[in-house]
């Protein structure tokens, strides 16, 4: 990844579902003065459809495409100057064709969960297709998990409170 906050005013959160980027996103967003955009969310927005839906109906490789157009448009609006805090879904950034696209700018920060507390924190909720079962979750989780590896920054987000995870993003060096 290419640290152009300047160039391209954006920082994408990353990690496995239930890791806590939406929180993190949304007070990091408010911190800074930028724009907030949860990924799934901007899906449902454009598609009116829910994920699991969009999944039930289309499959997940007709998901990832909406995913990487909706990565390509966030992209160029931060490339435009206008700042924001994106939080990508659990797969998103296990997907090649979306890091590189990310390697126009910004900075990536991979919000590091152990598995247990990532099952613990989702598996009540039925919108989330890919967790259903804990062992198809945690071999997902083994998967993805050299991904997320890849972004800049790694920060623990399951012994902080959100609000220090924001104060140990603000501390990075990333303007």
């Amino acid at each position: 990844m290419h640290l152009k906050l300047k160039d391209s005013p954006i920082i994408v959160l990353v990690g496995f579902m239930g890791c806590g980027k939406s929180t993190v996103g949304r007070l990091l967003a408010e911190r800074l003065g930028w724009q907030f955009v949860d990924l799934d969310e901007e899906i449902e927005r454009q598609t009116g459809l829910p994920i699991v839906e969009i999944f039930e109906r289309e499959g997940e490789r007709k998901f990832r495409d909406l995913e990487h157009a909706a990565l390509v448009e966030q992209l160029h609006l931060a490339q435009r100057g206008r700042a924001r805090v994106l939080a990508l879904g659990g797969g998103a950034f296990a997907e090649s064709k979306n890091r590189e696209r990310l390697e126009t700018g910004g900075v990536a920060i991979w919000l590091d969960c152990p598995v247990e507390t990532l099952w613990e924190r989702v598996s009540q909720g039925a919108s989330r297709p890919l967790a259903r079962r804990r062992e198809d979750f945690e071999q997902l989780y083994r998967e993805r998990l050299p991904h997320y590896q890849l972004a800049d920054y790694a920060l623990r987000s399951d012994v902080l409170e959100p609000e220090a995870v924001v104060d140990a993003i603000l501390k990075l060096p990333l303007f």
